[in-house]
């Protein structure tokens, strides 16, 4: 199946469900507010917390409980809103889509509009609040992050492009630039480094999840890199990615802002991570376990990174706050929310398939 063909059906498919959406009441009336916290893919928008939380974490500024609390909040809403218009967006796929068929709009739970108005407040909210509390620069990162996801990526990349995945990833990758600029008010080395590991990860974390979706990715009309160019193409760009991950993984204990602890356990990590996909590259296309494998590893490696970043830099930077502050409280509940944080950062290596 072409490309061609695939953006012929998928025309076809978006008019028909423009029909029935237009025809039906524009507000669903029988929604529950569990149905819109769906909409916001809840583990997701943890993935991208966790990440931001890192980054804040990262920075040499320490926010006051307040500031930090709301910056969080914003944060966690940037996120939440583009997940809900992604689905406001995507419903015509969603509905074609096993995984994806039943989530709240395709089920009739909540109408096309009334998700694309929960999406527009709660962003509007987020990116408010976000320059409120902290500063301009990280609003205005968080505003384009948004922006990017639903315009660049869902609206355009992701049903005219193989590389979707690969140019649409960097939103997912800017929460700890983010979180570093709510802190320092600019961008940074760091930050830049812990882009550089999220852009590198989503391709073969996303294509792991493709290469066994491709029939529910073809009936969508999405030309995702396994249903255009096969599996073996898509195995092999994997192992490219997975390469390129390994080394940058380093990046941050070899720039001098990550301990050794670290550095080994993003050595070790990077070793397991190739080594899976070189197993995937070298598994028949009947092997459908290679590359789930791949793809529960890679959400375990994203989190092991980032909690050992967080710990790093949560316990020297936390010390030196107690110590310049003598006895003040500022900063400090970065120390109290640590090990909450990574207990709950956690739940999200039960990321569900449904969810991506």
């Amino acid at each position: 199946m072409n490309v061609k063909s695939i953006a012929g059906q998928l025309g076809e498919r978006r008019a028909r469900l423009a029909l029935l959406s237009d025809s039906a009441h524009p507000l669903a009336g029988h929604w529950s507010v569990s149905d819109f916290v769906a909409l916001t893919k809840p583990r997701v928008m943890m993935l991208a917390v966790f990440t931001a939380l890192v980054g804040l974490s990262s920075a040499p500024v320490r926010l006051d409980p307040l500031t930090t609390l709301a910056a969080v909040v914003a944060i966690a809403a940037g996120a939440g809103a583009a997940g809900v218009l992604n689905m406001w967006y995507d419903a015509d796929i969603d509905a074609v889509m096993t995984r994806t068929a039943m989530r709240p709009i395709p089920r009739g739970k909540i109408s096309r509009f009334e998700a694309l108005v929960f999406g527009l407040v709660l962003g509007g909210f987020a990116v408010a609040v976000l320059a409120l509390a902290t500063n301009l620069t990280a609003a205005a990162l968080l505003a384009c992050t948004i922006l990017f996801y639903i315009v660049v990526y869902t609206a355009w990349l992701k049903r005219a492009t193989r590389q979707n995945i690969v140019i649409g990833g960097a939103a997912g990758a800017l929460p700890p630039v983010i979180g570093w600029a709510a802190g320092t008010g600019d961008v940074g080395l760091e930050p830049l480094a812990l882009f550089l590991i999220i852009f590198l990860w989503t391709p073969p974390h996303f294509w792991a999840l493709a290469l066994n979706r491709t029939d529910d990715y073809a009936r969508a009309g999405v030309p995702m890199l396994p249903v255009v160019a096969g599996r073996a193409a898509t195995t092999r760009q994997i192992l490219i990615y997975s390469g390129l991950l390994a080394l940058a993984s380093e990046l941050p204990w070899v720039l001098g802002f990550a301990g050794t602890v670290y550095g080994v356990i993003a050595a070790i990590c990077g070793a397991l991570f190739l080594l899976l996909a070189l197993q995937l590259n070298r598994s028949i296309e009947a092997d459908r376990r290679a590359a789930h494998r791949l793809f529960v590893f890679s959400i375990f490696y994203l989190f092991a990174l980032f909690a050992a970043l967080l710990v790093d830099h949560g316990g020297d930077s936390f010390s030196l706050m107690r110590a310049s502050h003598a006895g003040r409280t500022v900063g400090s509940v970065h120390a109290e929310l640590l090990p909450g944080t990574v207990r709950c950062a956690s739940s999200f290596i039960n990321l569900s398939m449904g969810e991506v």
